[in-house]
């Protein structure tokens, strides 16, 4: 009996080993498609990108890269930026492609890649009622939230009733990351240009507890010293 099982157990891993890498392949293709197209959703005019890659400061792993992607009009210029921001959430992580203006005074858009948030109330966060709210919205001072009230000021947004923490959660993770984005733009002066064709997104960036994963593709290492960011993902309070 025992050996039976042993058996079975053995045989059913081997399959699902082997079905996970057969698949992997496709789930990787669909998330890097997914990834560009929410670059052109939140940079509105967009003709093509490229990539630049920094090198930031890791907690675990020393020093570890992240990825701008510098939205492109017509004529080749450079129109804005748009990076991907990730932090916990009420339930899991929220994955975040963010848009910023050329001037980087304001988003130009905000999409949710991935979350985990409630049903019916935190993962109301995907909604467009919610998404909407970031295009046009200023950075400096930081983003904040108002709870049961509509925005007073352009930096402003209205979080979701019943699902404050998630709210929260998104506005605290944008301006951790938007922090880190403005200091690394200015730090390398003007990026330099990838060549070659549109490169791809690659990579989940932030993760909890402050690492970046290491991202894919033929990137450009920006010029000048990087400015150090300080603290890792803020950890929104438990509901």
């Amino acid at each position: 009996m025992i050996i039976t099982l042993t058996v079975t157990s053995v045989i059913i891993g081997a399959l699902l080993a082997g079905f996970f890498k057969f698949v992997s392949p496709s789930i990787e293709a669909n998330r890097l498609a997914e990834e560009k197209k929410a670059i052109f959703a939140v940079l509105p005019g967009a003709y093509d990108y490229d990539i630049v890659e920094f090198e930031v400061p890791s907690k675990r792993k020393g020093k570890v890269k992240l990825q701008v992607f510098r939205g492109k009009d017509e004529n080749h210029d450079v129109m804005g930026y748009a990076f991907i921001a990730a932090g916990p959430g009420f339930q899991g992580i929220i994955k975040m492609m963010v848009g910023l203006n050329l001037e980087k005074t304001g988003l130009t858009g905000m999409t949710v890649l991935e979350q985990a948030e409630t049903p019916g109330l935190g993962d109301k966060i995907r909604f467009d009622g919610f998404q909407n709210q970031f295009k046009g919205l200023r950075i400096k001072p930081k983003i904040t939230y108002l709870k049961n009230k509509k925005p007073e000021h352009a930096n402003q947004i209205q979080a979701i009733t019943g699902a404050t923490i998630s709210s929260r959660a998104v506005v605290k993770t944008l301006n951790k990351r938007i922090k880190l984005i403005l200091s690394l733009l200015a730090a390398g002066g003007e990026l330099p240009l990838a060549g070659g064709d549109t490169a791809q997104p690659g990579g989940d960036l932030a993760q909890p507890g402050g690492d970046l994963a290491q991202p894919g593709g033929n990137l450009v290492q920006p010029s000048g010293d990087l400015a150090q960011p300080s603290g890792d993902s803020a950890q929104p309070k438990g509901k």
